[in-house]
């Protein structure tokens, strides 16, 4: 047969099959027929490439590799919505829309409200031709190449004589909880950190820069709206069953209703049901049906007034506290955990307990903070407590059962006064909530810690290594401290392997360094060598001198050297740097230990100081003043507007305090800090009226 027909078939019959599997749930081949015609069309691509079409199903699979992705600005801006907990607000809500539309009668269109990553997708004469993230909502990240890969989502649009030649179509990609949980399991047999939870999951997968990575953890994406230049529906309703025929996965959950009483008992119905659900929710979106009634509604600056989410309050369950371990972090800080199972599991095993359910997840550890917080909470071991998942990531006890204190034994916890991992002496600052361990110089979680936090992305980003590699490493005696990952070489990482206890299931995993492992991890510590001083700087882990700090300091002392020979009074004259940081500063660098691995890291070749422009000064109309950016401008992006503010003397905060002069506020800013603001008397500025102070 014609190489050309042959593709044109094959193509035609996977996108067939694809579409049966994944939008009917119906699988009229075997998985191992549907590879192998897979295999087919890759092989005649291979050698036909001019034959090869953008909407190939073999597109699915993914393989490119994007290094950088392009920032792409939204033909429609991708705004956000107000946000309810109430029934209340959105009986408040249903008024304001009442009275926009002056009397007439309109229905609302309720949806589920995924917990993902939102996403828009371009099409040009029904081909899919653009993926895009949300960004900051006027301008995103592109990513088709892995967005292609998503099983459910049409690469070609043939059906239906309404569809307008160039449309966007939106959604929320997701995870689903099984590719949730296969991937953690995955990553941690490689000793890498897991994802708290599917939405931090999904986000990063679509920013994979290897697309075929992106297809092996099988996302998906409901598609919920419709947008073109053109009229071709009269309704919300219209678009989505309109959408369903042409292919889209649209979520079945949506429902049409005719009041706001008909949106609460939706509300009411899909509480307890959305735990039924293969992938994560947190709450309800509500639009206005009419698309011509939105229009007359239209929006404010960062939102749409004719539609509102209603959030679900945190999922909170009971819980028995079945012990207390303590962990130590790098800065030799001692936090108490709670070790937790359900109810029905109090005499199992603790390693055969699968936890509490919570919002999608197993709930089996949530952290205590202190000694206060375990003071303050009156917790004993056996109590049954309450949990619930702070912002639907973080577990949390909030309180305690004390009726059935009585029913089952319990005991009093009492926080340790050595270290539980070298036996020091625990100490406590006057003014500090928390213990810490002062051997700062033998204590393993604070060595392997300090390595660990120098590997972080927003450090050296050595994303080649994680916990699990890096306590190998330590065991073996090959690093003790950051510098010495740069002394590390292919014959004596080669063939290095552990295998480290699972405390939480009683497994064992094993991290094995193969030939792949070693050439990644010496690439990713080349690779490291370029990354910017500030990165540097905050990689050193000073205590108190987080990212933004770190980048304050680079940017005043310009050099390690400078820094490290700065005084307290050299150093608290930077701006937002005060007496604790200056002091944390100076005390890091008169340990002998900390300046010979800083001189280490130097002779390794890092970067140790900026090569960033000094500041061209254009006025000092703006002198003594004090700003804090927020939201999206027409005329400058964030880095720019910084930027022009202390070229002309004024200087940039972190966050919204009394001791802020002007908020600058553009489209889409964060509602608290707006709220922050005002009750601060903080005076708030546009963009426009921004310009007009320098021209003054």
């Amino acid at each position: 047969m014609n190489p050309e027909l042959q593709i044109r078939e094959l193509s035609e019959k996977l996108e067939y099959y694809n579409k049966r599997y994944y939008q009917d749930n119906v699988s009229e081949i075997s998985d191992f027929d549907f590879d192998q015609m897979m295999k087919k069309l890759q092989e005649l691509e291979k050698l036909h490439p001019e034959l090869r079409q953008i909407d190939s199903p073999t597109q699915r699979v993914g393989g490119a590799v994007t290094k950088n992705f392009n920032t792409i600005t939204h033909r429609y801006p991708m705004l956000s919505l107000d946000n309810t907990y109430n029934e209340q607000e959105l009986r408040l809500f249903d008024e304001r829309v009442r009275k926009g539309l002056d009397g007439e009668e309109y229905e609302y269109i309720c949806e589920l409200k995924f917990d993902g990553i939102s996403l828009s997708f371009t099409y040009e004469n029904g081909v899919l031709v653009r993926g895009v993230t949300r960004g900051d909502g006027t301008r995103g990240d592109e990513i088709t190449n892995n967005v292609k890969t998503i099983r459910s989502l049409p690469l070609r649009v043939s059906s239906g004589e309404s569809i307008p030649p160039v449309f966007e179509v939106r959604g929320e990609g997701f995870m689903p909880f099984s590719s949730f949980q296969r991937l953690n399991d995955e990553m941690e047999t490689l000793g890498e950190n897991q994802y708290a939870n599917p939405r931090n999951a999904a986000s990063g997968s679509f920013k994979l820069q290897d697309s075929a990575e992106t297809a092996r953890r099988t996302l998906d994406c409901y598609l919920y709206s419709f947008l073109s230049d053109q009229t071709v529906f009269e309704s919300h309703e219209e678009s989505l069953l309109a959408l369903k025929a042409w292919g889209f996965n649209v979520s079945p959950g949506w429902k049409k209703v005719q009041s706001i009483d008909q949106v609460i008992e939706y509300i009411h119905e899909w509480e307890e049901k959305r735990a039924t659900l293969p992938l994560a929710t947190d709450g309800i979106v509500i639009k206005v049906n009419s698309l011509e009634q939105q229009r007359e509604l239209g929006f404010t600056a960062k939102s749409p007034r004719w539609a509102i989410s209603f959030k679900y309050k945190a999922e909170n369950k009971p819980a028995i506290l079945r012990s207390v371990h303590y962990q130590v972090g790098r800065t030799g800080a001692v936090t108490p955990v709670a070790n937790l199972c359900a109810e029905s599991e109090r005499t199992l095993p603790y390693n055969k307990v699968k936890g509490v359910h919570l919002s999608g997840t197993n709930v089996k550890r949530a952290t205590l903070h202190n000694a206060n917080e375990l003071e303050r909470l009156g917790l004993q071991l056996g109590d049954t407590v309450f949990v619930e998942k702070s912002g639907e990531i973080i577990p949390k006890i909030t309180g305690v059962d004390v009726s059935k204190r009585g029913l089952f034994q319990t005991e009093p916890i009492e926080f340790p006064k050595n270290c539980p991992e070298c036996g020091s002496e625990l100490m406590r600052n006057e003014g500090e909530v928390a213990f810490f361990c002062p051997n700062d110089s033998e204590c393993p979680p604070q060595l392997k810690g300090r390595i660990e936090h120098f590997i972080h992305r927003k450090a050296m980003n050595i994303d080649s290594l994680g916990e699990g590699k890096i306590e190998l490493l330590f065991d073996q005696k090959l690093v003790r401290t950051p510098a010495d990952l740069y002394d590390l070489s292919h014959d004596r990482l080669l063939g290095l392997e552990k295998s480290i206890l699972n405390e939480e299931t009683g497994k064992f995993k094993k991290i094995s360094f193969r030939e792949k492992t070693v050439d990644n991890i010496l690439k990713g510590l080349e690779l490291s060598r370029s990354a910017p001083f500030k990165n540097v700087l905050f990689g050193l882990g000073i205590r108190f001198v987080g990212a933004t700090v770190a980048d304050k300091l680079a940017a005043y002392f310009k050099s390690i050297d400078n820094l490290r020979k700065a005084t307290y009074e050299e150093l608290v004259a930077v701006p937002e740097i005060g007496g604790r940081i200056a002091q944390s500063v100076i005390d890091y660098f008169a340990q002998p230990g900390n300046q010979h691995m800083v001189d280490k890291l130097e002779r390794a070749g890092l970067q140790m100081a900026t090569d960033e422009k000094p500041v061209v000064m254009e006025s000092n109309v703006l002198e003594g003043k004090t700003f804090v950016i927020s939201g999206v401008f027409e005329n400058f992006d964030r880095d720019e507007l910084k930027e022009k503010i202390e070229a002309n003397g004024g200087r940039m905060l972190s966050g919204v305090s009394g001791k802020l002069n002007y908020l600058l506020a553009g489209a889409n800013m964060g509602p608290s800090k707006l709220e922050k603001a005002r009750k601060l008397g903080v005076t708030i500025i546009s963009e426009e009226e921004f310009l007009l102070m320098i021209e003054e």
